[in-house]
């Protein structure tokens, strides 16, 4: 029974590690003021027919802290680059010389910094969600090992662990939160 326990517990804290995993992907999509290239990973370019994602198509770059330079490996790809850029709604305009894109980063607004700490807020939010899920779900199998022969005091113990695994990913979430308000916030 301990090995199942074992197993349950290793299971739920990688898949914890998953949902701040997830959690670092989404808050580094969110600009904060500076250039990053992260910002176009979900940018779709049509390449003969089919949606490819922009960094399989061009080489992205950030010479310095307000530009994002794109450079196609095929100078046919430019105007399809631009319009993938434009549909994508960033916020930002895309501006060719004939061989690189350059996309200058807007500085934010108060308001718009307001928008993104909300929304940085909302992804730290569900990924509480999916920790606190995960917790439930531990505990309701060492429940189902309980009725199967588990001592109480074992299921006690399984479950005193989860909440420690929990609490540590809950913790670290805030922190996170706390980097990225922090990150947005300064002018």
């Amino acid at each position: 029974m301990q090995e199942e326990v074992e197993l349950v517990l290793e299971d739920t804290k990688e898949q914890m590690k998953k949902a701040i995993d997830h959690l670092d992907y989404e808050l580094g999509k969110i600009r904060a003021g500076r250039a990053n290239p992260k910002v176009l990973e979900d940018v779709r370019v049509d390449y003969f027919g089919t949606a490819t994602p922009l960094s399989q198509v061009a080489n992205i770059s950030v010479p310095d802290p307000r530009t994002i330079t794109v450079r196609p490996w095929e100078k046919s790809m430019i105007p399809a680059i631009e319009r993938a850029i434009m549909a994508a709604n960033l916020g930002m305009n895309p501006d060719n010389n004939g061989e690189t894109i350059r996309i200058l980063v807007p500085p934010l607004t108060e308001e718009r910094r307001k928008d993104l700490a909300k929304q940085a807020k909302k992804s730290c939010e569900d990924s509480r969600i999916a920790v606190r899920n995960l917790r439930r779900d531990a505990n309701e199998e060492f429940k189902k090992m309980k009725k199967d022969g588990l001592a109480e005091d074992a299921q006690k113990d399984a479950e005193d662990q989860v909440q420690k695994i929990h609490d540590s990913y809950i913790k670290k979430i805030d922190e996170m939160y706390a980097a990225k308000e922090k990150d947005i916030m300064t002018v």
